[in-house]
C-alpha cells in the first residue's frame, strides 16, 4: 500500500472575497459568477468569482509575473 500525499488548495470565503485580484481564464469568469463554480487562477489558487476587480485593485503578484511571461 502506498501512502499519496493530496494537496489541498487554500480556499477562499466567498463573503470577504478574495484579499487580492487573480489572473483567470476570461470564458471561465461568467461561469463561475453565475453558476458558483471555482475557477483556478495563474497561480494556483482555487476560488469562486465573487467580485469584479476595479481599476487600481490589488493583483497578485504570482499571477501578474506569470501573466507577464505570457506575453514576452
Amino acid at each position: 500500500m502506498s501512502t499519496e500525499v493530496l494537496e489541498r488548495p487554500e480556499l477562499k470565503d466567498a463573503d470577504t472575497g478574495p484579499e487580492m485580484f487573480h489572473y483567470v481564464r476570461k470564458e471561465k469568469i461568467a461561469e463561475s459568477a453565475v453558476m458558483g463554480t471555482f475557477v483556478i487562477a495563474l497561480c494556483g489558487e482555487t476560488f469562486p468569482v465573487t467580485k469584479a476587480a476595479k481599476p487600481g485593485s490589488p493583483v497578485c503578484p504570482r499571477c501578474k509575473e506569470i501573466y507577464d511571461s505570457m506575453r514576452d
